[in-house]
């Protein structure tokens, strides 16, 4: 039996690692197998482009640079580390996956979402998650969160301008909304425990197919 492919999306600081784990722990605690990994990276090819990306050389890359540079780290992350273990039953867990480009570099970056599909189809073959978990917590508490995570240090694509990551937040909500079937919406909000039983909520359809 094949492994499943859950992946976590949201702006900077929505809790995603957090939640990345805390779930990996509770399917474990049923017997699965689970691999967590997080984009870009995942393989040592797409951690050398995740350097690249997050503290990039000179001035930084255009639109069109950092989407091809997105897209060729996932192609290696899905082909020697997503599909490998989905093929031996393994439930892989993702640190954001193709919709954060559609987000980021499609939506508030302008390209477009037919580029970014496009570029996915050609280099991971269009592979999708089983299930997309949306993660939304209110702005307040993501400023709150990123100060403490990061103070005045942010990567590259961390620190761009508020209007920047509102625009994320508008372009995931649309394809969340265009997509109800692959996207599940949980509210951010709360103590990392509250989020995780939402989680659990969200991902029960997955477990009842695996019985």
């Amino acid at each position: 039996m094949s492994g499943r492919f859950i992946a976590f999306e949201g702006g900077e600081g929505a809790g995603k690692s957090t939640q990345a784990q805390l779930l990996a722990e509770a399917l474990r605690a049923r017997g699965l197998e689970v691999d967590v990994t997080r984009e870009p990276g995942g393989t040592a090819g797409a951690e050398a482009i995740r350097t690249l990306l997050l503290d990039p050389p000179g001035t930084g890359w255009g639109a069109q640079a950092e989407a091809l540079l997105f897209a060729a780290a996932r192609a290696d992350h899905v082909a020697r580390r997503i599909k490998p273990a989905l093929a031996s039953g393994t439930w892989v867990i993702c640190d954001r996956f193709v919709d954060s480009s559609r987000a980021y570099q499609g939506g508030a970056g302008k390209l477009g979402d037919d580029a970014i599909t496009s570029l996915h189809k050609f280099g991971s073959g269009g592979l999708r998650p089983d299930l997309t978990i949306l993660l939304e917590v209110d702005e307040a508490r993501l400023a709150r969160r990123l100060a403490a995570r990061d103070g005045t240090q942010s990567d590259a694509i961390g620190g761009r301008s508020e209007e920047y990551h509102r625009s994320v937040a508008d372009a995931f909500r649309s394809l969340a909304s265009h997509e109800p079937d692959q996207f599940a919406v949980v509210d951010g909000n709360g103590e990392p425990n509250d989020v995780h039983t939402r989680i659990l909520g969200a991902i029960a359809g997955l477990l009842k197919e695996r019985n």
